[in-house]
């Protein structure tokens, strides 16, 4: 779509590569090694060692691996233009007798997005090798031998990638967790591809950027009182769970609900006048005639709720609500041992599964590609939206989109994260945005909140508490930003 020819559109590809790289390894006399393959992704490697020659990245070595008489017009190209650079080139026709590795970094040009099949013969060889010598390896656009999109097979054979310089897209299996043994973690490049026309083109997978939250967040008007920003309901916590029913409560009263109100058993209540004071309660017995007289305007129901008869009778009882409604941890273990309630599920009903309650849910699935799918077929089915939890989570419209959430790390991996997200969407769902509203905004902003912790605070280990407290503050300056 633009007037570019292939072999500019590599130098392009090869200058962002060198950008990225020159952050990763700043060190100009570090020894690097450079694999390349003879198609593009092999020209690719071969403009990138041309480039950190350039700029005064001396110790390079070029390694070329002619496993096949096949060669692409733009690496023939990149090849000549390397030999002017005074590097020679070494070329390899086997696997066999490899010369010694002496370089602390590799740059993995050998395959790229391109790969259809499991890698054998002397490029199953060579990747086994490189793995054994524990180097930094860096790969161009995909690690060699990992495949873009579709199932990733667990004992296929991968280049193991610190980093992978990916070109102007993510690919869509870097957000699978089966992606941690291929790479631990990837950077985007921008090489001038036009972005008009990426976004003209159709397909269910949607990357959640920072820019889609602009103007969604509703700043508060004067004049306006608790009445104007809803009362949610929180239908959670038992005896010995009663810590998941507070986190949920106290997030949703963080995230803007003009009013909250946990029904929890009696026993819990002191504890919630303690650690939320501001957060009404409802007893069990009280439920139905309490939401029956139209004062609440969405539900949450399901952490620390407990699966026995009664917790049933009380999912039962929430599904009957003719109210926006968000269903967690038990409520979905409830689901799933009584599937008929599957069809009883409003439309546009938050499912927030992790892993292990989604299939408990659905059925097993033998890969993280399966499972995602799967959520877009029941999504679709039972017109619901499926917040399928992780470190990236995937969210499943009823239309059929696929929603990829890129916030959120690994220090957030602490019990009670998820019944904060819960009381987040609850209090938007209260306030008046849409499901899916709701479902994206909840769902950045705790992730988001969760890396200014991390990476600007230094937090390790994040108790959901202290994101919560953050939360007012995320909030406002998305409301800034529009």
């Amino acid at each position: 779509n633009k007037p570019i020819s292939s072999i500019d559109l590599m130098e392009s590809a090869a200058g962002a590569f060198v950008k990225a790289f020159m952050e990763e390894v700043p060190d100009r006399d570090a020894l690097i090694s450079v694999y390349c393959g003879t198609g593009n992704n092999g020209g690719d490697g071969l403009a990138i060692a041309r480039l950190l020659k350039e700029q005064a990245y001396d110790s390079i070595s070029v390694k070329i691996m002619r496993f096949s008489p096949k060669e692409s017009a733009d690496f023939k190209i990149n090849l000549d233009r390397l030999k002017l650079t005074g590097i020679p080139p070494s070329e390899l026709s086997n696997a066999t007798n490899l010369p010694k590795e002496n370089a602390s970094v590799i740059i993995d040009a050998l395959i790229g997005s391109g790969l259809n099949k499991a890698l054998e013969g002397d490029l199953q060889t060579l990747i086994k090798n490189l793995n054994k010598l524990k180097k930094k390896v860096i790969a161009v656009d995909v690690p060699s031998g990992f495949p873009a999109e579709g199932i990733i097979d667990p004992v296929a054979t991968i280049l193991k990638a610190k980093l992978t310089i990916t070109f102007q897209r993510p690919k869509i299996n870097f957000f699978f967790p089966e992606s941690a043994n291929a790479t631990e973690r990837f950077v985007v490049a921008d090489i001038g591809l036009d972005e008009t026309y990426i976004q003209s083109l159709p397909g269910p997978w949607k990357l959640i950027e920072e820019k889609d939250l602009t103007g969604l967040i509703k700043t508060r008007k004067p004049f306006s009182h608790k009445g104007s920003y809803g009362h949610a309901l929180i239908i959670a916590g038992n005896t010995r769970t009663m810590g998941a029913a507070l986190l949920c409560a106290d997030a949703c009263l963080h995230s803007g609900a003009g009013l909250t109100t946990a029904c929890i058993p009696e026993n819990g209540m002191p504890a919630l006048n303690a650690y939320a004071p501001e957060v009404m309660t409802i007893s069990r017995s009280e439920l139905e005639s309490e939401v029956n007289s139209g004062k609440f305007n969405s539900i949450a129901i399901g952490p620390g709720l407990g699966t026995n008869a009664s917790t049933l009778k009380l999912v039962k009882q929430a599904l009957d609500f003719n109210i926006p409604i968000l269903m967690d941890a038990d409520a979905l273990n409830i689901l799933a041992a009584n599937p008929a309630l599957l069809h009883k599920l409003p439309k546009q009903t938050i499912l927030c599964p992790h892993m292990k309650e989604f299939d408990r849910l659905f059925g097993t699935s033998a890969n993280w590609w399966d499972r995602v799918s799967l959520a877009q077929k029941k999504a679709k089915e039972f017109k619901l939206i499926i917040l399928l939890k992780n470190q990236y989570t995937f969210i499943a419209l009823p239309e059929g989109d696929i929603l990829i959430n890129p916030t959120g790390n690994p220090a957030m991996a602490v019990g009670g994260m998820g019944d904060v997200l819960s009381g987040m969407i609850a209090a938007l769902l209260a306030q008046g945005y849409t499901a899916k509203e709701s479902a994206i905004l909840a769902t950045y902003i705790h992730g988001k909140t969760g890396d200014v912790l991390n990476q600007e605070m230094g937090m390790y280990s994040i108790p959901p508490g202290e994101l919560t407290l953050l939360l007012p503050e995320m909030i406002q300056s998305f409301c800034e930003a529009s």
